[in-house]
């Protein structure tokens, strides 16, 4: 008798379409470059979202539901930065400062009607940071993730992993990378956006329990 071999565990990386009257978003050619790849025996399936309110978190919500992900990462661009951004928080508000791609432009509205205030990141960003640092991506932790879809995305992607069922044990969180070196600057190339996304999945595959002080820390 032959026993059908069980799929390996998946990791969901989510990037974002192009908004803002730009041309191309390097979250999703980041991503999408590592879809299918094996990373600590987990294939990573790699999916874009819209950068549309609302829309954005029923494609997330149906992705989890179809994957069910041992984690999940959600990547968005953020012009002005120079380097991998781990997010530490997302807050429960909506405040665009441009239109999405549907037109909308939602100010000073919660993200999840009586949902809490925040939700902070469950991956272990200070480990993340020492591992790409060591490896020589630039990195930081960052304390916003502002009120635009990036951050629409990441409350809700925090909060759909503590509320629906099978996704208690779920890691999840949000990576912002910087423009591409053909949309100004500062920026990183693609390579480097991968490298560190595929170094910051392995960290987060491997560590059960985040740097804290007294322990290594970084800041």
């Amino acid at each position: 008798m032959v026993t059908a071999q069980r799929p390996p565990p998946t990791v969901l990386l989510t990037g974002f379409d192009a908004f803002g009257g730009e041309r191309l978003n390097p979250s999703w050619l980041a991503v999408q470059a590592l879809h299918g790849h094996q990373v600590t025996g987990h294939r990573v399936i790699a999916a874009r979202l819209p950068t549309v309110f609302d829309e954005s978190l029923h494609v997330l919500r149906g992705l989890l539901k179809q994957y069910r992900p041992a984690l999940v990462i959600c990547v968005g661009q953020a012009g002005g930065r120079s380097a991998l951004s781990l997010e530490r928080v997302a807050i429960n508000v909506n405040d665009a400062r441009i239109a999405d791609n549907a037109a909308a432009q939602p100010v000073d509205t919660p993200v999840i009607a009586d949902g809490p205030a925040a939700y902070f990141t469950t991956l272990p960003i200070k480990a993340m940071l020492a591992a790409l640092r060591q490896a020589g991506v630039a990195v930081e932790v960052s304390q916003t993730a502002g009120t635009f879809v990036c951050n629409h995305v990441f409350y809700g992607l925090m909060h759909l992993l503590a509320t629906q069922r099978g996704c208690k044990r779920t890691r999840g969180g949000f990576i912002h990378v910087p423009y591409l070196p053909e949309q100004g600057a500062p920026a990183m190339t693609l390579d480097d956006m991968v490298h560190g996304l595929r170094l910051a999945l392995r960290c987060a595959l491997t560590t059960q329990r985040d740097i804290v002080q007294g322990a290594g820390a970084v800041s």
